[in-house]
């Protein structure tokens, strides 16, 4: 069994769905503090003036230790404002029309003021629809003890996983001594290989929310999902 143990993102790029598609469960690991200009809550979209952030306001505070799960939106209407930007900016792309209904429901039906709730409902509706059926699991559904490494080899015992799937960035900073030593192995995810496609607003970007993809290209073609396809 592979496990993927990371934070929500809000509707996140392809390279976060590749790696939930690699894995047997992935875990919400939303227990761990919220940092600002991350994310959590913003993602970035394509426009006519260049690549642009689209942000969930939320309540922080100030130095108190505040975990993502307890993060809540500080503007009711987020949602409506979020799909009015999407509208504008993606309108003209060519399968827009085609997810625009469902997209739509999606923003309209997120009203719950948790952050770490907003961001597990679309990142399980776009599962769906991307047929990734990977099992997903809440953090606080697990024993969290010791450091912040410690923690992550505990959820991968409690689940009896024997692989751990990362980003490559990992390999800069993680510490593989206590996963090896418990027989789990850590598979960092390669994002080299992805293929590009014709965005409406050009030069081609990599690195924006899943939406660009989804509002590009065909869900019979998921060469730009690798582990999905």
């Amino acid at each position: 069994m592979t496990a993927l143990i990371t934070q929500s993102n809000y509707i996140p790029w392809k390279g976060y769905f590749d790696n939930i598609a690699l894995a047997d469960v992935f875990v919400i690991y939303d227990d761990m503090q919220y940092t600002k200009r991350d994310w959590r809550n913003r993602n970035r979209v394509k426009t006519a003036g260049g690549v642009k952030w689209l942000s969930i306001p939320v309540e922080v505070k100030g130095k108190y230790f505040q975990k993502i799960n307890e993060t809540k939106v500080s503007d009711a209407q987020w949602n409506e404002k979020h799909w009015s930007a999407l509208q504008n900016h993606y309108r003209a792309a060519p399968l827009f029309a085609d997810h625009k209904d469902w997209v739509e429901t999606l923003y309209r039906d997120c009203t719950t003021p948790w952050l770490t709730e907003i961001n597990r409902h679309f990142i399980e509706a776009i599962m769906q629809k991307l047929g990734i059926d990977t099992q997903v699991k809440d953090s606080r559904e697990f024993l969290l003890e010791g450091d912040k490494t410690e923690k992550l080899v505990g959820v991968c015992e409690q689940l009896q996983a024997t692989g751990y799937i990362t980003g490559p960035a990992a390999k800069n900073y993680m510490d593989e001594t206590p996963f090896t030593e418990r027989g789990i192995d850590i598979i960092y995810a390669d994002y080299s290989q992805y293929p590009t496609y014709e965005q409406i607003h050009p030069p081609f970007e990599h690195g924006v929310t899943i939406w660009d993809v989804l509002f590009h290209c065909s869900l019979d073609d998921l060469a730009y999902l690798k582990e999905a396809a």
